[in-house]
């Protein structure tokens, strides 16, 4: 009887323990994202102060520009820090990346705008979002393979789903600051200084989470793989598992379309074709993001009872057949109700995707290429396809085929669709448990 108290109880530290280690890599994931989303949230505010010339549907259009630029350096922030992580240890990855963000958030606060230096203006925009670009890129990956390493086993779907808690607490984050602001300040005083508090506030809260990160354990697959023989982090290793990358890029493109349409995209979609007003906007988006993140541990919890492809065909089903009704009623529609609740609509479909795309990924590649491997060909599809999203969007409403953006993101879901049909059960053969 004293071995099964002494048994529990350990069990019962051990979890605690794993707990602890969860929350430590979460807060700093929320950090980083609250900088990445900050940016999006505020870009109908700032843009005319980098920006000025043209109607809004154009300064946006170069704000979105500077999005994708961002995007576009992700791969190089997944490769950077995916090797760093396998070579040094996740915990390490996971503070050079948030002092990145730091950096990136610091210069675009304090940038001045184009009335005052000119054309140097979106020069550093630029220069910010592509440090923020390698930060963020690397922070996926890592804290995609710490969560899922760190995690119990047989629990693995319901601890890593707090990745995207945590990446959607973060864009919950930014756009509470901005229904804040949006109460003490007007809209004259946002547009011209307003906006440069939220990118303060990432910065402060970024230096924090550079102390926080040092009290965290380094994961048991980690130290098992650094005492080995085996190449570490090393792109030639990667290049040994083809098919785990191309299933990667396979089951990501449909979900980082939908996933960025429904969340960054939607707000400026809501303003600029439903008609509806900032505010009301902010407040939809922030209450349907709210129900978002709360079914994330629930559908990564269902995943660890039924498996992970289950819950990818739902969203590649629901995904293909219902965008384009969806996004078409949204776009025709001014009230906040229904806008509300055809923006849930198509979060609880991405659901399917977003809570489990961490484990997954992970639990395709062995230890010592973990990090590289969920990183790399991730980020690189994220950067052509989730990263242009909203570019892409835009650029089809000033060319006036804006619904062609509807059958596009259809598509896109559709390509992974099929990859789900064909893919293995990775919960039943999993590589982190090897």
């Amino acid at each position: 009887m004293t071995t099964e108290v002494r048994g529990r109880d350990e069990a019962v530290r051990s979890e605690r323990r794993v707990v602890a280690n969860v929350i430590r890599g979460s807060i700093g994931n929320l950090i980083e994202w609250y900088d990445w989303y900050t940016y999006t949230a505020f870009s109908v505010y700032f843009a005319a102060a980098f920006f000025p010339k043209g109607d809004l549907t154009a300064q946006l259009l170069n704000t979105a520009g500077v999005f994708a630029i961002g995007f576009l350096m992700r791969p190089l922030g997944g490769w950077m820090l995916g090797r760093y992580a396998d070579r040094f240890g996740r915990r390490a990855a996971l503070t050079l990346s948030v002092t990145l963000m730091a950096c990136g958030s610091l210069v675009i606060a304090l940038a001045p705008g184009y009335h005052t230096i000119g054309l140097a203006a979106p020069v550093l925009l630029v220069l910010a979002r592509l440090v923020q670009g390698v930060s963020v890129g690397g922070e996926y990956s890592t804290s995609a393979t710490y969560l899922s390493e760190v995690a119990t086993a047989g629990r693995r779907g319901f601890y890593s789903s707090f990745q995207y808690v945590t990446l959607v607490a973060g864009q919950l984050t930014a756009l509470g600051v901005q229904i804040v602001l949006l109460q003490v300040l007007s809209n004259d005083e946002m547009e011209q200084w307003g906006w440069r508090i939220p990118f303060v506030i990432g910065a402060i809260g970024a230096l924090v989470v550079m102390w926080l990160r040092r009290g965290m354990d380094e994961t048991e697959s980690y130290r098992r793989a650094s005492a080995g023989t085996e190449q570490r982090g090393t792109v030639r290793a990667l290049l040994q598992h083809p098919k785990e990358c191309l299933l990667v890029v396979g089951l990501t493109l449909g979900g980082t379309v939908a996933f960025y349409t429904y969340t960054t995209y939607l707000q400026k979609f809501m303003v600029n074709t439903s008609g509806i007003d900032k505010s009301t906007v902010a407040w939809i988006n922030f209450l349907a993001l709210l129900v978002f993140l709360c079914l994330q541990p629930l559908a990564g919890a269902l995943s660890d009872r039924i498996g992970r492809r289950w819950l990818l065909l739902g969203f590649g089903v629901c995904g293909t057949v219902l965008t384009v009704p969806l996004m078409t009623v949204l776009g025709g529609t001014q009230n906040p109700v229904l806008a509300f609740a055809l923006m849930l609509a198509g979060l609880t479909i991405v659901s399917g995707y977003t809570s489990i795309n961490a484990i997954v990924k992970a639990e395709l590649f062995p230890t010592n290429i973990r990090a590289l491997g969920v990183g790399l060909p991730y980020a690189l599809t994220v950067a052509i396809f989730g990263g242009t999203s909203e570019y892409v969007a835009l650029w089809l409403k000033q060319a006036g085929l804006e619904n062609a953006y509807f059958w596009y993101v259809s598509g896109c879901v559709l390509i992974s669709l099929l990859v789900y049909l064909r893919m293995r059960e990775t919960s039943k053969d999993s590589r982190i448990e090897g």
